[in-house]
């Protein structure tokens, strides 16, 4: 597994939310077209542990929380980013998305939760912001950010 086939595998998801508002209606097609049984959705979770085990995915941080940029956006992502945290029973970083995000959350284990939910996709609206929470477990989370745009300067 490399990124240029880790961007392959991500095409679909790519093209449906790229360009889109982040809100309700984003969630919930997602939800409705990748669910967590989906080939899709099975195919990044099995791509995202193959990055893991060659070491360019989750290169930073250690512990309870490893995380790392997959992709810069590009006009071939549609100007999203792609990043990814292994994250055990841990509150990560408050932050706001001016532009919004796109989570991806992989449970690693049946009870684990990221913000309160378990395996599937939310979308948080730009301007929104959180600290980023695992329970229960250890929890994959893939993330779409519009023009890789996060700030943590606006911290809680």
């Amino acid at each position: 597994m490399n990124v240029e086939q880790f961007k392959e595998i991500m095409k679909p998801v790519i093209g449906l939310c790229a360009g889109r508002e982040f809100d309700d209606d984003l969630e919930t097609e997602l939800n409705a077209t990748f669910p967590p049984e989906s080939l899709v959705f099975r195919s990044i979770e099995k791509a995202c542990h193959a990055a893991m085990d060659a070491g360019w995915m989750c290169q930073h941080g250690e512990g309870d929380l490893r995380y790392g940029r997959v992709v810069k956006p590009l006009p071939e992502t549609g100007g999203l980013s792609i990043d990814v945290v292994d994250m055990v029973d841990v509150a990560g970083p408050h932050h706001a998305h001016p532009k919004g995000e796109v989570c991806m959350t992989m449970p690693q284990n049946p009870d684990a939760r990221f913000d309160g939910a378990g395996a599937g996709w939310c979308v948080n609206p730009p301007g929104s912001a959180h600290s980023p929470t695992v329970t229960d477990g250890r929890a994959l989370v893939l993330y779409l950010l519009p023009d890789g745009q996060i700030d943590f300067s606006r911290a809680g």
